[in-house]
């Protein structure tokens, strides 16, 4: 078994969620899969030598339950980003910072992260993220306002995340932002 490595995956509206942490915090969560199966294996490698202990994650599964039942939460939850470059773990930290139900460019994360120029290795980080829903790169958007690069789940779920946003924060209230600074 991997050293400190524990694991659970639980069942949504939307499908089943693994999730799968160390010690030092969350590594690893996926979007919903068809089958408690196919969430487990998409954890990884590592997974199959974690310990089942899904009562670690009570608290958290609640809120992802709740999240993919429309309701709206937050994940200030510790990670672990120890197998991240420093690149990733400013990009994936910056993306946190984004409210729920708002959107912003990659070209904003750029600037945020005092890299102007790296909107595309923005997109690169992005496209790397472990913990989806977790660190919420489904609110980073192209500059034309289009979905820009696609998630790990597809522009289908990045979509399909930001409609249960907006319709949880009231249509009215949706706002796609364009900041430049």
């Amino acid at each position: 078994m991997a050293q400190g490595l524990s694991y659970a995956v639980l069942q949504t509206e939307a499908g089943w969620v693994g999730l799968l942490a160390s010690a030092n915090g969350l590594l690893r969560s996926t979007f919903p899969y068809p089958s408690e199966e196919d969430a487990r294996r998409q954890l990884g490698e590592e997974a199959r030598q974690a310990r089942h202990t899904p009562e670690i994650f009570t608290e958290l599964a609640g809120r992802i339950a709740g999240y993919f039942a429309g309701q709206r939460h937050h994940f200030p939850d510790r990670l672990d980003l120890s197998a991240a470059t420093d690149f990733q773990r400013r990009v994936w930290e910056a993306v946190r910072l984004i409210p729920y139900g708002e959107t912003r460019t990659y070209q904003w994360l750029a600037q945020q992260i005092k890299k102007p120029s790296a909107a595309r290795a923005v997109g690169q980080a992005l496209r790397r993220n472990p913990l989806p829903v977790i660190i919420p790169c489904h609110r980073v958007m192209a500059s034309d306002g289009g979905p820009g690069g696609f998630i790990s789940g597809g522009l289908e779920m990045k979509q399909h995340l930001l409609r249960l946003e907006r319709l949880s924060r009231g249509a009215g209230n949706f706002m796609l932002s364009h900041r430049r600074a």
